[in-house]
């Protein structure tokens, strides 16, 4: 049996869960869902599209505790268990971190393919920002695997399941609960997530200032899209970390990906490569990020995206 992770947003399961719950279908192996806190059932029974006809709803209060919940997720194993299964989420990681130095289990992150085989898992996973692959053997009959973020596409099964929940409100200790989040703030109503957005509108260094971002987020809500930014944006204060897109921030998956004023450096692209279409906006016509799109403007941000607006007001008039 194979346990997965569900991340969910208000009771629905994130896309990257979703990725993960693919994955984890084609080891040819039971799945069995565990969800966190409120809206985690609700999550757990849209999840039977995907396959699983299981769940643990894990009752929690008082916010993220990574050693808490990773010590709900070891209570979660038994030993029908060959594989606990997460997407390479912060949050996912970290917990199979954790989960890891508490069973002793070896952890593999980033995966793009496995197999289990006669003496442990055959791994294919991202290295190096997702620039090279790497094969693995992790010897062992179980293993701890994260889903490299969009490397699988997110697909129901053929034959929706409905999934039999257990609850469970488990005891922590105060050590487990000795790091934990004290408040987590929802996004604004209407909001679309940068993660699971299939229309993105980016800006970078090129942007010019914080106020700069204002026909930014309004492209991004005349076409029902999230804004993200570049490294250079969060350095210098101008958005907050949570929409940074790169190495070190999100991995974004959109149909489209407009990019304004972003040169291109290699860290960003390793962010929106899973991005299906790529337009970039720029004055400077030897932008490494021109490079890798689909589509081009060589102008100013500030003169082309108030035009892009305008037509599309017009257009729906």
């Amino acid at each position: 049996m194979i346990l997965v992770l569900l991340e969910h947003e208000a009771g629905v399961p994130t896309r990257t869960s979703l990725e993960a719950l693919t994955f984890a279908r084609g080891l040819g192996e039971p799945q069995h869902g565990v969800a966190f806190g409120e809206g985690g059932a609700e999550a757990l029974g849209a999840a039977g599209d995907y396959g699983i006809r299981t769940g643990t709803h894990v009752r929690v209060e008082g916010g993220y505790a990574p050693g808490a919940w990773a010590q709900a997720l070891a209570g979660a194993m038994t030993e029908a268990t060959s594989a606990t299964i997460a997407p390479a989420t912060d949050r996912g990681n970290e917990l199979l971190a954790h989960l890891g130095a508490r069973t002793a289990i070896p952890f593999a992150a980033n995966c793009v393919a496995a197999a289990r085989g006669a003496d442990g898992w055959d791994l294919t996973r991202q290295r190096w920002g997702g620039s090279l692959l790497e094969d693995a053997r992790v010897r062992g009959p179980v293993v701890l695997l994260s889903v490299a973020l969009h490397a699988v596409a997110p697909e129901p099964a053929t034959e929706a399941q409905t999934v039999t929940i257990d609850e469970t409100t488990p005891a922590f200790s105060p050590g487990d609960l000795r790091v934990r989040a004290r408040l987590e703030e929802a996004a604004e109503g209407g909001a679309v997530s940068l993660a699971d957005a299939r229309l993105v509108i980016g800006g970078g260094r090129g942007v010019g200032s914080a106020g700069g971002f204002a026909s930014l987020d309004a492209l991004a809500a005349a076409l029902g899209g999230a804004v993200g930014v570049s490294r250079a944006v969060t350095s210098a204060g101008w958005r907050p970390h949570a929409e940074q897109i790169g190495q070190t921030g999100m991995r974004i998956a959109p149909d489209l990906y407009i990019a304004c004023g972003i040169s291109g450096a290699s860290q960003h692209m390793v962010g929106c490569r899973g991005a299906k279409r790529l337009l970039a906006i720029n004055t400077a016509p030897d932008a490494p990020i021109l490079a890798r799109s689909d589509y081009a403007v060589i102008g100013d941000l500030h003169e082309v995206v108030p035009a892009i607006i305008a037509e599309i007001e017009r257009r729906r008039d």
